[in-house]
């Protein structure tokens, strides 16, 4: 297929045997990572950062209109705003918004509306999905699978961030707009995750999920 403004693809193939070996180990590597919601307040470079968000911005996005911004708060002021707009938001949903089966399901991962990792994560990601685009000139520009291209650079963003050794918990305290507000961004953009991001505090535990098994996620035809 011929393209406009078209490069050579360069990436090496594999025979089935180390196919087999690096799906598995990526398999296995990536099976570790998992949700942190206790974080030690070490910093790093903002560099690291840098390169993850990076990584997600290789992301497949609809006509390459790549609909995302990835805006990091790492400020102590900015991240307190933001924790007592999420708590108030969370607190909302634990007591009149959420449904019993919902708050039920929740009993097990022992989530509450206090959320101390959104000040002790040295940066948060957010995450902000462009509706449509805008040119220098304010002209807007139609953006194509928004919700789809941005979940796929979010989860490209995940991994990137467990690559680095690094942990992260996706906060969703629905509605978001607050992140909007607090970070003054353009009309364009709507919030679609907040990620702290950092390195887990000492002795740290996680609940002990259970992953579903292959045959029930997949079918094959």
């Amino acid at each position: 297929m011929k393209h406009q403004d078209s490069i050579a693809y360069a990436h090496p193939t594999y025979e089935a045997e180390e196919m087999m070996k690096r799906s598995t180990a990526f398999y296995k590597w990536l099976n570790q990572r998992r949700t942190v919601r206790e974080f030690s307040k070490e910093e790093f470079p903002v560099e690291v950062i840098h390169q993850i968000i990076r990584a997600a911005s290789t992301a497949p996005s609809g006509a390459n209109k790549q609909p995302w911004h990835f805006c990091v708060v790492s400020d102590k002021n900015v991240k307190k705003k933001i924790r007592q707009a999420a708590e108030a938001e969370e607190q909302e949903n634990y007591t009149r918004r959420m449904s019993d089966e919902w708050l039920e399901d929740l009993k097990p991962i022992g989530t509450d509306a206090i959320k101390p990792f959104l000040e002790d994560a040295p940066f948060l990601i957010v995450v902000m999905k462009q509706s449509y685009g805008l040119s220098g000139a304010g002209v807007k520009e139609t953006h194509y699978y928004v919700n789809e291209s941005v979940g796929i650079a979010s989860g490209m963003l995940l991994a990137a961030i467990h690559y680095a050794g690094l942990v992260a918990v996706t906060h969703t305290p629905s509605p978001m707009m607050f992140l909007k507000r607090i970070l003054n961004r353009p009309k364009n953009e709507q919030p679609f995750l907040l990620i702290p991001v950092g390195k887990p505090k000492e002795e740290t535990e996680v609940p002990n999920i259970k992953r579903k098994t292959l045959s029930g996620i997949a079918s094959f035809y």
